[in-house]
């Protein structure tokens, strides 16, 4: 169990929630690589990114989270609307922030804003991002304790203008504390428009420049998509899983997940397209076996770090797994590296590194920098938990 939770942790990191009233998601190709429908400009305008929304109101800015809460975004120095409970009202631009999420913790850095962070749940020997490590080293930045534990005192000490955090059940206790909290997780996994755009969400916060630099990162990633498409066209098409083993259960990435469109968009077959719902659902391993039989790759969450060192190692796990194509010497499992959940700021690089583990005749020489391909058997020696 408590590998579970490191598991749920991990991919919470990384996955942000679409929600199940999205409207149809749009086919990101050659003619339609920009699924946004309209803008946001700071002072007027609308903005939805799948569950979030902003929505311009006379003096303010109404946010809605992805826990569904309604708040309001609000010039700081201004008076807060009436029908807003205070720890409802978020004063911008936001200077002072805590985290959960190492995706958030990227996004903040995509903005600019990486020296806003003053408490991360994670702590400092957890990091493996310069601007995180250089915070923890000044002082800055303060450890608060782990999700499920944290230290209220030291948060409240740490006084953040905002908590954004993927765990909906610390609302009541920040309420208390008069801290004003942004859920930035939904129930269901977050498709690929909403993991790309996200920090278009985000960027109002923090201002003007935070707005420019979204954008820029928007169309970065953009264009690392269309180039993704154009350079695997008509490729044979690779099956691929990505899920987690467990010594009773397994748990894959949905159809709706944005690996999962990554994966259909770099022209090949992802084996879990039907399953609909949250990041690391459970399966039956019946199925997962009956996807894996013909499996070509298979993505594991788990880096070498929590143990998994090579196919040998997964089957330890669970030997049920015997039959899974990948784990034998006929198909590829990869494993991320500690720095994957920390690189969403370089989306566009991880986007197309999956993309060459799918199709390497289509980027030969390509080096990895976010994930180790497994070997057959266990090394000599144990890799460490940086490898």
């Amino acid at each position: 169990m408590k590998n579970l939770s490191l598991a749920l942790f991990l991919i919470s990191t990384l996955f942000i929630g679409c929600g199940e009233n999205v409207t149809p998601r749009p086919e990101l190709n050659d003619q339609n690589v920009d699924p946004r429908n309209t803008a946001y400009s700071g002072s007027a305008g609308f903005l939805t990114v799948g569950e979030y929304s902003l929505i311009n109101k006379d003096g303010y800015v109404e946010v809605h989270d992805g826990a569904g809460r309604t708040l309001a975004l609000v010039p700081e120095g201004q008076p807060a609307p009436a029908d807003f409970e205070p720890t409802m009202v978020i004063p911008y631009p936001v200077k002072r922030v805590a985290v959960y999420s190492a995706f958030d913790v990227a996004m903040l850095n995509v903005l600019g804003e990486a020296e806003s962070i003053v408490a991360l749940t994670t702590p400092a020997s957890g990091w493996h991002v310069d601007y995180v490590k250089k915070g923890y080293e000044s002082g800055r930045i303060a450890y608060i304790g782990e999700p499920g534990a944290i230290d209220y005192e030291r948060l409240k000490a740490q006084k953040p203008d905002l908590v954004l955090t993927w765990d909906p059940s610390i609302v009541p206790m920040l309420d208390d504390l008069g801290i004003p909290v942004l859920v930035t997780s939904t129930p269901v996994a977050t498709c690929l428009s909403t993991q790309i755009r996200f920090v278009e969400f985000l960027a109002p916060f923090f201002g003007p420049e935070a707005e420019v630099k979204a954008t820029a990162f928007y169309r970065r990633v953009r264009d690392s998509l269309a180039a993704i498409r154009a350079k695997t066209k008509g490729l044979p098409k690779p099956k691929a899983m990505w899920g987690d083993i467990y010594e009773k259960r397994v748990l894959v990435e949905p159809g709706n997940a944005w690996v999962a469109e990554l994966i259909g968009l770099a022209q090949s077959d992802y084996l879990f397209d039907d399953v609909y719902g949250t990041s690391c659902i459970e399966v039956s391993i019946e199925r997962f076996l009956y996807s894996g039989s013909d499996a070509d790759l298979y993505f594991t969450y788990r880096s070498v770090g929590q143990g998994v060192y090579s196919k040998e190692s997964l089957l330890r796990i669970n030997p049920l797994l015997d039959g899974l194509r990948p784990l034998t010497d006929q198909g590829r499992a990869l494993a991320p590296k500690p720095i994957y959940s920390q690189s969403a700021d370089r989306l566009d690089d991880l986007l197309t590194e999956i993309a060459a583990i799918l199709h390497p005749e289509a980027y030969p020489g390509f080096e990895l920098q976010y994930f180790v391909e497994l070997p057959l058997k266990d090394p000599k020696s144990a890799p460490t938990s940086e490898s």
